[in-house]
């Protein structure tokens, strides 16, 4: 894992080479598919995505509810960062992803439609050097609190009623059985 000051080099140096620079961050306990999906977009905007993490304790100072995370920092920002459509990772333990911000200058900040664009922590600080803000759909049927809460609750999960299905990864050859690109 890199650190904050050898990501901003890095970074620096994607810029340097003409690369467009995406940023989003979040808890990501329990990835499930709106993660997945909202990463996807996120890319689809640039040409580098890095993922900012809350670490631990700052997923505890979020209230996200008893236990949480579920998932150390390190372990999370590892399932991150084993995504196709994630570049670099960092783990941020301050509330916000600001100072991250700030030391990474992206041309593009990203976050999920339950957002304003004036509401996103460091908004401000990207549209200042010219870049753009973007907002992308948010997945509301898939939730780690809503997930925790079906367990919980001994429920069963969404998409447990599709059995039989297949789902490949993008560009791959072959197709699924329901016929989607995934």
């Amino acid at each position: 894992m890199l650190s904050r000051e050898e990501l901003a080099n890095a970074i620096a140096a994607d810029r340097r080479a003409g690369r467009r620079i995406v940023f989003t961050n979040g808890c990501f306990d329990l990835l499930h598919p709106g993660h997945v999906r909202s990463l996807r977009d996120a890319r689809a905007l640039g040409d580098v995505l890095v993922v900012a993490v809350n670490g631990d304790a700052s997923v505890a100072r979020l209230d996200k509810g008893a236990g949480r995370p579920l998932v150390g920092e390190r372990d999370r920002a590892e399932v991150l960062a084993a995504l196709d459509a994630v570049d670099y990772v960092t783990i941020f333990d301050e509330d916000t992803p600001l100072e991250v911000i700030r030391a990474l200058e992206p041309d593009v900040l990203v976050k999920g439609g339950d957002w304003t664009p004036d509401a996103v922590v460091g908004a401000d600080v990207v549209r200042r050097r010219g870049g753009r803000v973007e907002l992308v759909p948010r997945h509301p049927e898939f939730s780690t609190t809503e997930l925790v809460r079906r367990i919980r609750a001994g429920e069963a999960a969404p998409g447990l009623e599709r059995p039989g299905e297949t789902v490949r990864k993008a560009g791959s050859s072959s197709e699924g059985t329901n016929g989607e690109n995934l």
